[in-house]
Formats: C-alpha cells, structure tokens, sequence
C-alpha cells in the first residue's frame, strides 16, 4: 500500500476516539475565523445546508391553523431572520469524524422543531420534565437500541453509555450501524449516531465497561442517575449495578430480546425490595465472590433466575443447546432488539412521568400476541398396551398348570414374599421393573406388565426379556440362600409372550444351574446402577476375569470388552449420538422426559419408579441441557436443524470417565436368548458390586441397532434411520469376536463414588398376588 493509503488510515485513528461534535456560530466572529480555517483545513468532507427548508418546517409548526403559500413562508422566514444573513443564522456542525459539516437551527429551535411531531403523546410541558432526567445504559447491543430510541424522543437528558467491547462485524445482524464503524469502540458508535441525530444530546462514555472504579462517578457525576438500563451480559455486574441502585434509590430495566423479556425494579418507590425480584434468595451476594466467577457452572446459579430458563422461547432454548456446539453465543435478532429498544424506552418514559409505578417481569411476546392459529395435532403415542389384570393372570397361570409338574413343594406367603421382593431388585430399562406377580397352586408365575415397559426404545421386548430375566436370577439366588430349590419352566403357555415363567419349588437346591450363590446372593440389595463420573483408571484384570466367568457361566452368553484409547473415543461418540437421537425422535423423547425421567424426590418417592435425577449427579450445565429439551417443540427444531450436538454431552463424559466398556452376547435373537441373556447380566453385575466396580447400562444403541437390523429400522424418521445406519458398521467394527452374535447388553464400568440416591423398588405387595 502506498503513502496516501497510511495517511488515510491514519485519520481513521486519529478521529476513533471522537464521539462529539464542534460547533461553529458565525455571529461571534472568532467561531467565524475557527469556521473558516476548518473549511481550508480540508477536514471538511461535504456541506449540507437545509437551513431554510429547517425555517419553514419551524414556521410551519408555529402556524397549525394556516394553509402557508410561497409568498407566506418568504414572509414569515425574512420576518425570523430579522435582517441576519442566514448563513450566519443558527450553527454550524462540523462530525469530525466523518468530515460533514451541517447548517442548522440552534439548540432551542432544534428541539422545538425535532420534537414537534411528538406532540400531545408527550406534550411540552412532558418534554421539559424528561430533558432533566439522566439514563446510566450498560452493554450496547439491546443498550444501542434503547439508547437511540431514548434520544429520538428526548425521553431524556443525559445518557451515560457504559460498554468496553468494539463493534464486530457479527454485531451488525442487531445493531444499526455502518461497516466503517467497525473495530470502534461501542460506546462512541452509539454516541456519534446520537450527535448525528440531535448534535446537542449529552451523552457520557465510559469504555471500559461499568467497573469498580467508575460505578460511583457512573451513578452520580454530574447529577444522580434517574434510571438504569441494564443490557450487559456479566452476572456481576448485573448484581453489582443493583446493588448501587437499590442503595440509590434508582429505578432498573432490562429487557432480554426474547419474548419481549422486561424487568422493572422498583428502588425508587421500594428500596427494601430484593434485587432480580428475590430470585438469588439463597445465594451469595458478595461482589468479591462474583467477580471471581469465572466458569460456566460457577455462574448457572445466578444466571437461570435473570433469565428464567422456563420462559425462553422455543427457539432460544433450542439455539442454547447449540452454544459451544455450532455456536459461540446465544443468538439476537434486530426485531427483538429493535422491539426491546422500544420497550425499555417507552417503560423508562413512563418512570419519569409517573405514568407507571409497579416493578415485576413482563412479556411482549409477538408470538403469543400475533398467533399462527392453524391447529396442529399433539402428538400422541402410536401404541398402547391393556392392563394386565389378577383376572387375566389367574387364567393364564390355569392354563400353564394343566402342563406342569402337580407334585410341587408349597411354601408359605412370608417365603415367597421374600423371595419376590428379592427378584424385584432387578435392574430394568428406565426402571420401568416390567414384572407381575402370582402365586398359585404352589407355583410363583412371573408375568410381563407392558403397560410398565411399552416403548419405541424396546424392540420386540428386548429390554423388558432382559429384565425378567434378572429378576429371575435374583429369584433363585434368594431362594437358594433360604435353601429352597427352583425349576422354572420358561414361555410355559407357547406363542404367550405375557407369562414368563412358572416357578416351581423343591425341598432340595439344585446348585448345577446357579453360579456362585453363596456370595452373589449377598449383592442383590447392594447391586445399583452408578451414573457418577470417576476418573479413568485401571480396573484389574483379575476382576474383569471374574466377570467373563461370571457371563461364561450361562450357556451360550458371552464378554467382550473395550480398554484401549481410541476403542473407548469411538464408542463414545457412538454412545452420544444414539441417546441425541433417541432424545430428538417423538416417541423417545415422551418416554425419557414423561415416563422415566423423575424430576424431583418428591415424584421418585411418590412414583417409586423410574430414574431419579439425582441418580444422574449431573453439573449445573448438564442438568439445564436436559431442561431445555423437555419441551418437545424444542427437541423437534433441533431435529429440523439436524442438530443437537449439545445432548451429547452427558453420555460421552459418561464413556470418557469409563476404565471399559463390555458388551455381552446371546447366540441369536429370540425372547429366550434375551430371558437368558438377562441372568447373565446380573451374574455380572452382582459380580461387579462384589468387586466393587461400578457399572452403568447405555443400552439405546443396541435396542435402536436391533430395529435397524432385525426390524429394517420400522418407526425410524429418515434422519434416525441414515446415522443409525452409517454407525452400525462402525459399533459392529469395534467387536469383531462378536460378529454372529446377538448383542444383549452394553455397559460401561468405572470405579467412582457411590451415588448419592438409591433407585426406588415398588412395594412387593402391588406386584404379587396371592391366589
């Protein structure tokens, strides 16, 4: 670049700083020679002089009753004029910034003129009132829009503009301004378009934001605040300005650019009022701990209640899912902005005048106010399930006794009502525990309940068989420690999937079909699903040996583990990708957030069912990850946008916390090779509660690989069918000792603290009957 090129840059650099105007009245005759110089100066870029049109609208204004001819506003403008050369009338005003020089009325005119049109929606009397009002605006994106807003009606007299960030070209979907304004400074870009506008507007820059330093000269140099407009992003500061300003008596705004969010705070008429409405009851409000916040999961706390997280719109809940996934930011647009702008402004004019007394958060939401009033069909289950009754199980269990043994050992109803709330300990998909109960003619008849287990998530049962068949297994364990003898007779009614199995007992234990009695059966209560995330370490071999036996030991089942780096990389992000695209698909999200997930321990206690979120022992950013998706319309624009990344998180930190993953195996796909595959699975898991290894199921890919392979992924949307499809190769890749073989379960072990919260277990008594 050649000389001229610096020399231009250079004048850029020279006037970056500059956010006020210089006024010329050529009356006075030095402000002539200064006019004069500057003209040969060759500052000046262009001159524009609109004087005399400015002194006809002015005339005009003055006369509302009058039909002005040519001739009158000749008149009437030599009459005002009053002998002085009109280019000596008024001022001139030179923007250093941009070269331009403008003839125009001076300060009293200006305003009568400007403002005229304001007229009697804030009558004159009104505009005197609010030209003695001052407005502190922190953080210049909403802020801008306020602030320019605020100067176009003169809804005050001062602005105080506190911003330390620089205009960036990502800025300019939401903030009106031009690309040459680009690298400056916020608070002058916002100040020079206001000069621009109304040259004699007072504005006051701060540029390095609102800080300790200068928050008492922000608040009161120059004449107290009146108002506060609050549009910064900092969790502090917001805090911090409430404090100055309960502590001043001063009133707060802020509006959030979604859903037409505004907040009013009161100090002025209610100083004793918490500040954010009192939802940081509970918190600390210390500025020394709040300015050392410096992570995401410091600052949840205290940002959820600012923005209330229950209220976002669809949208931005689902674009927060995004963040630090396909995006860096929380998104804005102009007509949010430029609708917040109007909002806090029209709010903090109506402060001033008295027109509005009350502090709370309100919503302009244009969705809710201008609707699409199609209707749109809730989505509802496509299956359903008839509730197994006490009548159904007892002709069931009829005609599974016309074809078993008749010469049985009975036993009284405490026995079995241990040995149930034995089996009951089973681990179940979502704890959904899919068992019945019925004890009959001396024979306990184990029924599937699928009113319990239905789901887009259980193919053909898997899950569910799966289950059952610990719960068995637990069964004879429990049995065989009160020296009792079992033979259960699987699928005792053929072409029956809802009978089970029938339960026989024997005087004497049969210990060739159990594994390990004597010590396993003293895990059944202690056995638990841990969630918790430890560090990655070393699980030894001799234990992982113990759980191959323990799997070998059921004919046909088999172990196959995953240790090294890269096996565990790939199969987490396999991992993530099937519970994202089981959480994005209708039926999967219903089943997660409505039948399994319990929120609090209020619904666990009461339900004593499914997964208590406590059990999970997520961050603060995981747990409001999983809230932002609850709503399903959020879950659905994520699936649109093929999106969502952010919901795979949690079980990818899952496999990375993980010493391996294993994944057991049947010889084929059938309800007994799932039944058996079942008790395999707890010997393994009763195994691992031994050795003190904790285990966590991530069985979503292998049930949603099932419906691919053996079902041609039937039910799947086009999205979830085509990545099922393309991950499948890669799952089976990882196993190659398992081609041929029916994948039961996959697992990932770790050794971590032990979970906080215990799943829940129905009560014995509502899953056996006694007939």
């Amino acid at each position: 670049m050649g000389p001229k090129y610096h020399q231009l840059l250079q004048n850029s650099i020279n006037t970056k700083e500059q956010y006020r105007p210089d006024f010329f009245r050529l009356a006075n005759e030095e402000s002539k020679k200064s006019f004069n110089d500057l003209l040969e100066s060759g500052s000046v870029f262009c001159i524009n002089d609109e004087l005399y049109d400015q002194l006809r609208e002015l005339n005009k204004s003055r006369n509302p009753t009058r039909k002005l001819t040519t001739e009158d506003y000749s008149h009437l403008i030599a009459q005002h004029l009053n002998g002085q050369d009109i280019k000596e009338y008024g001022v001139w005003v030179f923007y250093p910034w941009s070269g331009r020089m403008v003839h125009m009325l001076d300060e009293a005119e200006f305003i009568e003129l400007r403002t005229a049109a304001n007229r009697n929606k804030i009558t004159i009397a009104e505009r005197e009132v609010l030209a003695t009002k001052k407005v502190g605006v922190i953080g210049l994106s909403v802020g801008q829009s306020v602030s320019v807003t605020l100067a176009l009606e003169r809804g005050c007299g001062e602005l105080r503009l506190a911003d330390f960030d620089t205009l960036e070209l990502n800025n300019l979907n939401r903030i009106r301004t031009g690309v040459h304004n680009l690298g400056l400074l916020k608070a002058y870009a916002v100040a020079r378009e206001i000069a621009e506008i109304d040259p004699f507007f007072k504005t006051v820059c701060y540029t390095e934001g609102l800080t300790d330093e200068n928050i008492d000269d922000f608040f009161m140099k120059g004449g107290k605040l009146d108002a506060v407009i609050d549009e910064c992003d900092s969790v502090n500061v917001k805090i911090q300005c409430r404090i100055k300003a309960k502590e001043l008596h001063v009133p707060v705004i802020m509006e959030a650019s979604d859903r037409g969010t505004l907040d009013v705070e009161r100090f002025d008429l209610d100083p004793q009022r918490p500040i954010i409405h009192g939802w940081l009851e509970g918190l600390t409000i210390d500025l020394n701990v709040l300015k050392n916040l410096k992570t995401t999961e410091e600052k949840l706390p205290y940002m959820l209640p600012i923005s209330g997280l229950e209220t976002l719109s669809n949208r931005m809940k689902a674009s927060m899912v995004e963040i630090e996934n396909t995006l860096t930011t929380w998104p804005q647009l102009a007509s949010a902005v430029a609708l917040g702008g109007a909002v806090a402004a029209d709010t903090c004019r109506r402060i001033f005048l008295d027109q509005y007394t009350d502090s709370g958060r309100y919503f302009i939401d244009l969705e809710k106010i201008i609707p699409d009033t199609r209707v749109r069909e809730e989505f509802v289950l496509p299956y359903a399930a008839d509730p197994l009754t006490e009548e159904e199980m007892s002709s069931l269990a009829n005609d599974a006794l016309r074809n078993l043994p008749a010469n049985v050992t009975e036993i009284g109803t405490n026995e079995i009502t241990e040995i149930v709330g034995a089996a009951i300990q089973a681990p179940s998909a979502g704890n959904n525990q899919p068992w019945k109960w019925l004890y009959k003619q001396g024979t306990l008849f184990l029924f599937h309940d699928k009113v319990r287990s239905i789901s887009f998530g259980d193919f053909e049962n898997i899950a569910s068989d799966i289950a059952l068949g610990a719960a068995i297994e637990n069964l004879e364990l429990q049995s065989s420690k009160m020296n009792v003898g079992t033979s259960v007779h699987y699928f005792p009614i053929p072409g029956n999937t809802k009978l089970i199995a029938a339960i026989q007992f024997t005087a004497t234990v049969n210990s060739s079909s159990l594994y390990n009695t004597a010590e396993l059966g003293n895990y059944i209560f202690l056995r638990e699903t841990n969630r918790n995330f430890g560090p990655r370490v070393r699980i030894d071999e001799d234990k992982i040996n113990l759980l191959r036996e323990a799997v070998a030991s059921v004919p046909g089942a088999g172990l196959f583990i995953l240790d090294k780096e890269d096996e565990l990389d790939e199969i987490a992000d396999i991992f993530g990708s099937a519970e994202r695209l089981r959480l994005l698909h209708p039926e999967g999200h219903i089943e997660f957030y409505q039948k399994e997930l319990r929120w609090t321990p209020e619904q666990s206690q009461a339900s004593k069912d499914g997964i208590d979120l406590a059990t999970i022992e997520l961050l603060e950013s995981e747990m409001v990850g999983l809230r932002l998706v609850k709503d399903m319309e959020v879950a659905k624009l994520l699936s649109t946008w093929r999106a969502g990344k952010g919901l795979e998180r949690i079980p990818r930190k899952a496999v990375k916390s993980a010493s391996v993953v294993g994944l057991v195996t049947m010889p084929d796909f059938s309800p007994m090779s799932f039944l058996t595959g079942g008790r395999a699975v707890q010997r393994m898991w009763l195994q691992a509660a031994k050795c003190d290894v904790s285990l966590q199921p991530m069985v979503a890919a292998l049930l949603h690989f099932a419906r691919l392979v053996h079902g041609d992924g039937v039910g799947m949307p086009a999205l979830m069918k085509e990545e099922f499809t393309e991950l499948y190769p890669r799952f089976v890749k990882l196993f190659p000792g398992a081609i041929g073989k029916e994948p039961v379960f996959l697992f990932r072990l770790s050794i971590a603290n032990k979970p906080s919260v215990k799943s829940y277990r129905i009560p014995v008594d509502k899953m056996l009957t006694f007939a």
